[in-house]
């Protein structure tokens, strides 16, 4: 091999190191704002539903920690009250993270109504007002997690959310998620005859999120739209260039609007229709990489498809106790991520521990400065060599 063959190898190695999304350009600042921005070298941290891995899912507590920790996007579902305002929340029921059964007030709330083809009994978001459900605290989903937050904080509207992600000290993106969009249009009635998808793009008009995937606009105040309706995603894209992202579950389920199966919708022909609509998807680990017996099997060929089409992946949900690792990792979550970046080559992932991804990120990054500092010294030496063959060359 000529030195001139060498010097791409060496190029190659060094930036091959951080595998996912395609290299971008940072910005020195956004647009005046003297803060740090946002990290598009790695792939992206997302704080899924904050880190509530520590904190109760959907609370400012989770979202505030999840940006402390360094988390590059913080990630929501949004749900609407009886009264029409957006919520942060998971379920379309109260019962499961919430204290609303300790509220004899609201005894009488219980109902049953199908939900994505399932009966379901409980007190559901849709049927109380915002201000009746800041009457009741959030506690934390899994009883393994730490339980001593449980009471202490409230609902948040996604106007609160958003806030706290435009204070931050440095750029921090948001992910919300339209969730259940077929129920919520059900159930939840707006005066001016509006929708809930359109009412989900006011509220991020009005606080100046706007622009394609890295426009300036969007670098300034990142967001990713998700939905696991095709439908909304399709319906907000006459209403928003912000980018979107559709979400896919486990392929024997079906969506809540089309009634397609999620392996339809990862069929490559679907790809090729989606991908006018959305820059990426956001899968079930489970249908990129399926597990036996808690073992992983041989992966998928999505995230290749769907690169080959211009989509980003953005897997869910990674969860660092070991009731959650598959044994291939031995218990160590930084195996995990080492995994789904460096071999898989997601280009983000949702983490209910925001700083345990974050460290990752960090302790690799450093380690691959090191060995890119080495490299430039290499490549400076042979540039030098080359020189001097030149030179020599001419006087001969």
């Amino acid at each position: 091999m000529t030195w001139f063959g060498f010097v791409p190898l060496i190029v190659l190695i060094v930036i091959g190191e951080c595998a996912g999304r395609q290299l971008h350009p940072l910005p020195s600042k956004a647009a005046g704002r003297h803060v740090k921005p946002l990290q598009s070298i790695c792939p992206y941290n997302f704080a899924h539903r904050g880190s509530n891995g520590e904190f109760p899912e959907e609370t400012v507590a989770a979202y505030k920690r999840a940006i402390e920790e360094g988390a590059d996007f913080i990630e929501t579902d949004i749900l609407a009250s009886k009264d029409g305002i957006l919520i942060c929340f998971h379920d379309v029921t109260l019962d499961n993270t919430t204290d609303v059964a300790n509220h004899k007030q609201f005894a009488n709330r219980k109902r049953s109504y199908e939900v994505q083809g399932i009966n379901i009994t409980g007190w559901f978001v849709v049927d109380f007002t915002l201000e009746e459900l800041k009457l009741l605290r959030v506690k934390q989903r899994y009883g393994f997690r730490d339980q001593q937050y449980n009471g202490k904080f409230p609902l948040i509207t996604f106007e609160e959310f958003i806030s706290l992600a435009l204070d931050a000290k440095r750029i921090v993106g948001i992910y919300p998620e339209i969730k259940n969009p077929v129920f919520i249009n059900q159930h939840v009635k707006w005066s001016d005859g509006k929708k809930f998808e359109d009412k989900f793009v006011q509220t991020l008009k009005k606080y100046g999120y706007k622009g394609s995937y890295m426009s300036k606009e969007w670098l300034r105040q990142p967001v990713f739209i998700q939905s696991f309706a095709p439908t909304s995603l399709t319906y907000i894209s006459n209403l928003t260039d912000l980018p979107k992202v559709l979400l896919i579950g486990d392929l024997t389920t079906r969506t809540e609007d089309t009634n397609q199966s999620f392996l339809e919708i990862t069929s490559d022909s679907y790809f090729n229709f989606i991908k006018n609509y959305v820059v990426g998807i956001g899968p079930w680990k489970e249908t990129i990489v399926p597990s036996i017996n808690n073992y992983l099997s041989e992966a998928t060929d999505l995230v290749a498809r769907a690169h080959a089409h211009g989509l980003q992946v953005h897997p869910y949900t990674f969860r660092n106790e070991n009731l959650f690792l598959h044994f291939n990792f031995s218990q160590d979550p930084y195996e995990e991520y080492h995994y789904w970046i460096n071999k898989i080559k997601v280009d983000g992932l949702f983490t209910d521990f925001a700083g345990s991804l974050h460290n990752f990120q960090e302790w690799t990054s450093h380690q691959r400065e090191g060995r890119e500092g080495g490299a430039s010294k290499l490549l400076h030496k042979i540039a030098k060599m080359i020189s001097s063959y030149k030179a020599n060359e001419k006087l001969h």
